[in-house]
């Protein structure tokens, strides 16, 4: 029997549906559009109050479609879109809202992201890498969250500091959201695009994960790292994996099937002045590249807007950064005076960062709370050094993402100069090994 996953998809007051096929509830069958509401701590159907509502295909072709459904939730590419997905709906109370839930096998869980993460008629090796990644992680979460720890007991929230990460062990009542928190899963409207190659792709390294001293590995990846990958640690809880270390994302840094053989030559970007030398340049790097065929390779439609992910610059008054501070904050600093890096990592990204205002100074992190609170959105990295001239904040940066593990439009890069998946994946995950198991 193949091993499912739990995908939450979509949460709300009210949620529109259409039930494509035969699908079967309490022993009946049920069919075409439709619509669940929350109401008073339960599930409002077809004039019913349920606890939950669960949906089960008659055949293997049956699917259903959500409308509404939020994209790229809190970045500034966030939309609404309609999607279709294969498998089992489940609804439940979750927060007051509605949950809705699509349970799949993995397998087919995959296609759709290696279809949603980027785009289905990228390069197969590529595609390959990517596979193997995003099963990997899938499965080393739902490993993690059967063997549930405390992991965010290193949290430090008090007046002057709040060091704190994101992670999907947010989800209680799912394995995985479909968006970006963890990866993104857009059911199968992207991947019938060119659906032969996928279905190939899954196919071919079907139970193939990375593993790292007889543990799956946890396989991070992110847009762009900006010329050199991040530590795990640096970005979630202070845990080190060996395999997620610092890569210099380059041609000179694959000799004889080895990756990180001169690692020596990495600047030592935890030091401020190495780090502004860096940002401040525009180094060779798999990921700095700028060909639209490549790059459409990972970028989606939405994703293709952004066009300076490797280096780029944001600039802010005083006041709009005072006001944006506070609101996304939740605290009144008064007005800013300085924005001051505390520590960094060691692609350059500041884990933890000083806000210095008239009302209040206080040190935040890690990355991804940085980026948080300098941006309306998301901040496309930490990986940046502040200017302040004539009451203007610039911010110059480098980077899409938390910069841990695969880089997506490095590996494209790779992929496109002819590397195969195999030494993409050893590229980024040094030391880690491929293990075949049965999904």
């Amino acid at each position: 029997m193949e091993q499912l996953v739990k995908v939450g998809i979509l949460s709300a007051k009210k949620i529109n549906f259409v039930l494509h096929k035969d699908y079967f509830f309490n022993g009946n069958k049920h069919f075409g559009a439709s619509s669940v509401s929350f109401m008073a701590g339960k599930i409002l159907w077809n004039e019913k109050i349920y606890q939950s509502i669960t949906f089960t295909p008659v055949s293997d072709n049956a699917f259903f479609a959500l409308k509404d459904v939020v994209i790229g939730k809190n970045f500034h590419w966030e939309q609404k879109e309609e999607q279709k997905f294969l498998g089992t709906l489940k609804f439940i109370v979750e927060n007051n809202k509605i949950t809705a839930i699509n349970i799949i096998n993995i397998e087919d869980y995959l296609k759709s992201v290696i279809s949603s993460e980027m785009s289905p008629t990228a390069s197969i090796e590529l595609l390959k890498a990517h596979t193997v990644i995003s099963r990997s992680w899938l499965l080393a979460q739902i490993n993690k969250n059967n063997n549930k720890t405390n992991a965010k007991n290193d949290f430090i929230e008090n007046e002057n500091e709040r060091i704190i990460w994101h992670d999907r062990e947010d989800h209680e009542n799912f394995d995985v959201c479909a968006d970006d928190h963890c990866q993104r899963y857009q059911g199968i409207s992207r991947t019938y695009k060119n659906f032969e190659q996928v279905k190939q792709v899954v196919e071919s390294t079907k139970g193939e994960i990375l593993v790292y001293d007889n543990e799956i590995c946890d396989t991070r990846y992110s847009k762009c790292c900006g010329g050199i990958s991040e530590e795990f640690q640096n970005c979630w809880n202070n845990k080190k994996y060996k395999y997620l270390t610092k890569v210099r994302d380059n041609e000179s840094n694959i000799t004889s099937g080895k990756t990180n053989e001169i690692n020596d030559i990495i600047p030592d970007l935890t030091q401020e002045q190495e780090t502004v030398k860096w940002l401040s340049e525009c180094p060779t790097a798999f990921c700095n590249n700028n060909d639209r065929e490549v790059l459409s390779q990972v970028l989606n439609n939405y994703d293709q807007k952004t066009i300076d992910f490797y280096r780029w610059k944001v600039s802010y008054s005083r006041k709009e950064l005072s006001l944006l501070i506070a609101e996304r904050s939740g605290i009144d600093f008064g007005e800013v005076q300085e924005l001051i890096p505390i520590e960094r990592g060691v692609s350059g990204r500041l884990i933890k960062m000083k806000i210095v205002g008239t009302k209040k100074t206080m040190t935040i992190g890690k990355e991804l709370e940085i980026r948080k609170i300098l941006s309306k959105s998301h901040l496309y990295s930490s990986a940046f050094f502040i200017e302040i001239k004539d009451n203007i904040f610039t911010l110059h940066g480098a980077g899409w993402g938390h910069g841990v593990g695969l880089c997506q439009i490095g590996a494209a890069v790779m992929g496109n100069k002819g590397y195969n998946y195999k030494e993409i994946l050893r590229h980024y995950y040094v030391g880690a090994k491929l293990s075949v198991i049965r999904v």
